[in-house]
């Protein structure tokens, strides 16, 4: 009898074939890439796919950073070429974060199935309700000064980002531009700074799901393949089909799914 290849060990019945499983994440992998780049919450869509295509959800937590790692390698690239990547972020946020995700990502790696199901479903309705209220369409943006007592306020911030980003990553670009006008930053350049700290802190929390054996490669490599895509085609689309639709289109996606991870046992 030919042993079952490690990978597809921890995979979970279900009702599609691999090769199948894998073109529709690559497939997904775009409309999250397009989602992220012209909205965020591409990992409300990615996160629970993974789920129902079968990995367990700590697996599907670990598989997904892969293509979150993919996304704003390039992301962090394109913000830098245009020069929008301030390097002093990188101690009163960047070191924070890392610390905070290294802790996020070893405690998601014991959550059971059941609690982490429920868990980004909260999350998922929460993002959905700050969709509509939207606090911050209308925010004007004074200069601050970053002293130091604000610079360790935002670092204890961001310890607690890299928290939430380490621990299940979805609805962390809503969270990080919810508290960067508070450093005095505005959205163009709170874009650049969210993907930044996601960059330096995915390969922290990447290597604790893997070292405890908690991601499938395969699954992974389909998805980061699409969201590269995606955000490639982000900024065309944005064009094409305005805001306003994409964020309502995300906003009903996520309900949807959020229903479906609370009432599944």
């Amino acid at each position: 009898m030919v042993p079952e290849p490690p990978m597809r060990a921890f995979r979970q019945e279900i009702a599609v074939t691999d090769s199948l499983a894998l073109v529709i994440l690559f497939a997904s992998g775009i409309v999250a890439g397009i989602l992220n780049v012209i909205a965020g919450g591409g990992s409300m869509l990615t996160l629970p796919l993974l789920i129902f295509l079968g990995l367990p959800t700590a697996v599907a937590n670990g598989t997904n950073r892969i293509a979150i790692l993919v996304q704003n390698i390039g992301a962090v690239w394109g913000f830098q070429r245009h020069g929008l990547i301030d390097h002093r972020w990188l101690v009163w946020a960047g070191l924070p974060a890392i610390v905070g995700a290294a802790a996020g990502s070893w405690m998601a790696v014991g959550v059971s199935d059941s609690a982490f199901r429920r868990i980004l479903a909260v999350i998922m309705i929460l993002v959905a309700i700050w969709m509509i209220w939207d606090p911050l369409k209308n925010l004007s943006l004074g200069e601050v000064k970053m002293t130091g007592k604000r610079q360790v306020l935002m670092g204890l911030i961001f310890l607690l980002v890299g928290f939430h980003g380490g621990f299940i990553q979805a609805g962390i670009g809503f969270v990080v531009l919810a508290v960067v006008p508070f450093a005095g930053i505005d959205m163009v350049r709170g874009n650049a700074l969210k993907v930044l700290i996601v960059l330096i802190f995915t390969p922290i929390a990447l290597s604790v799901f893997a070292i405890n054996g908690k991601i499938d490669w395969a699954y992974g490599s389909a998805l980061a393949a699409g969201n590269l895509l995606g955000g490639l085609l982000g900024v065309r689309l944005t064009v094409l089909m305005g805001h306003r639709w994409i964020k309502s289109f995300v906003l009903i996606v996520v309900l949807v799914l959020a229903a479906k991870l609370w009432l599944t046992p």
